[in-house]
C-alpha cells in the first residue's frame, strides 16, 4: 500500500504540472477565481472575517466582505504562481517599465551587494511574499531565506525544487535554520524572513490596537551582529503585475548600553508591516489566528 505522504505529493506535483502549464497569467487568474468559491466555504473564511472586523471596526460588512473576497483572491493567486515562479521575475534593467515587475530600489540592493556587510531583511505575508526573496537574488545579493518546511516531505521537496530556481538558498524554521543564518551573517551575507505570524514563546508587540506575540529572531540577530535591517514588500498591480519596495535601514531603538532593544525592534518591524497591511488590506493573509 503505498504512503498517503506520497499519493498527495503526486497530487500536488501534478496539479503544479498543470498550473504551470497555463502561464503565469492564467495561472494566476485561475487561482483567484477558483479559491474564493473554496475558501468562504472553510473555517478559515470566519477567522478572516473575525480578524478584519476588530482591526476595521469603522468599515461596513459590505467593506469587510470585500477586502475578505480580495485576501482569497491574493492567496489563489500567490499559490498558483508558485509554479510559475521563474517566468513571473522579468525585471531587465534596461527595460524598467515593461515587465511584471517594477521597482525604484535597484540602487539599494548593488550597494548592500557590495558593501561586505551583513544585513536582515524582513517581510509580510503581502500580495505574493515570495517575491522579496527572488528579487534579492536576481540582484544578486548572497541571501538565504528562512521558511516555514511544508509537513509532507514530497511536497517539501517539490516546493524547493521551484524555490531553488529563484530564491536563492532557503533554510528550514528551527533552531537548526536560526544557526544557518547566524553563519550567514557571520561570513556578511544577507538573510531574510517572515515576521507577522504567532510564536507562543515571542515578544509581546501591538498590531492594530491589540497585543500579539512576535518571533523575535530577527531582532536577537540585528542585536548580536549590529547589522542594518531593511523591510520588503511585493504590491500586487493591476494585469498581474507587481511593484517591489524596500525600505532603507530601520533607526532600531537601542538600550541603555547602546545594543537594539529586541522587543523595541520587533515593534518597530510590526509597525511597518502594520502600514502596509493598512495600504492594501486585501494583499494581507488575515485567516490565521494572529491575535490570541
Amino acid at each position: 500500500m503505498l504512503p498517503a505522504d506520497w499519493i498527495v505529493g503526486q497530487i500536488v506535483l501534478v496539479a503544479l504540472w498543470l498550473v504551470r502549464s497555463l502561464g503565469p497569467d492564467r495561472a494566476s487568474n485561475l487561482g483567484a477565481a477558483v479559491t474564493p468559491v473554496i475558501g468562504r466555504l472553510l473555517k478559515q473564511n470566519r477567522i478572516g472575517y473575525d480578524n478584519l472586523k476588530a482591526a476595521f471596526p469603522e468599515k461596513s460588512e459590505e467593506e469587510l466582505r470585500a477586502i475578505l473576497r480580495g485576501v482569497w483572491e491574493n492567496l489563489g493567486r500567490t499559490a498558483c504562481e508558485y509554479a510559475c515562479m521563474d517566468a513571473l521575475w522579468d525585471y531587465d534593467d534596461a527595460r524598467p517599465n515593461e515587465g511584471r515587475i517594477e521597482t525604484h530600489d535597484v540602487p539599494l540592493y548593488e550597494r548592500l551587494r557590495d558593501d561586505g556587510k551583513p544585513a536582515i531583511f524582513f517581510a509580510a505575508h503581502l500580495a505574493n511574499w515570495e517575491i522579496p526573496a527572488v528579487a534579492a537574488a536576481a540582484h544578486g545579493l548572497d541571501m538565504t531565506a528562512l521558511f516555514r518546511m511544508p509537513n509532507n516531505r514530497f511536497v517539501a521537496r517539490a516546493i524547493q525544487k521551484i524555490r531553488g530556481r529563484t530564491m536563492g538558498k532557503m533554510v528550514p524554521s528551527g533552531g537548526a535554520g536560526v544557526l544557518q543564518l547566524v553563519r550567514e551573517l557571520e561570513r556578511n551575507a544577507h538573510i531574510g524572513m517572515l515576521v507577522d505570524q504567532h510564536l507562543h514563546r515571542g515578544v509581546d508587540v501591538t498590531f492594530f490596537g491589540r497585543t500579539v506575540k512576535a518571533n523575535p529572531t530577527a531582532a536577537k540577530l540585528a542585536r548580536e551582529f549590529d547589522c542594518p535591517v531593511h523591510g520588503a514588500r511585493a504590491i500586487r498591480l493591476a494585469n498581474n503585475r507587481f511593484r517591489l519596495e524596500a525600505t532603507e535601514a530601520l533607526d532600531l531603538p537601542r538600550d541603555a548600553e547602546g545594543r537594539i532593544d529586541v522587543q523595541g525592534a520587533m515593534q518597530m518591524m510590526t509597525s511597518v508591516v502594520e502600514g502596509w497591511v493598512r495600504e492594501h488590506p486585501e494583499q494581507w493573509l488575515w485567516l490565521h489566528r494572529r491575535w490570541r
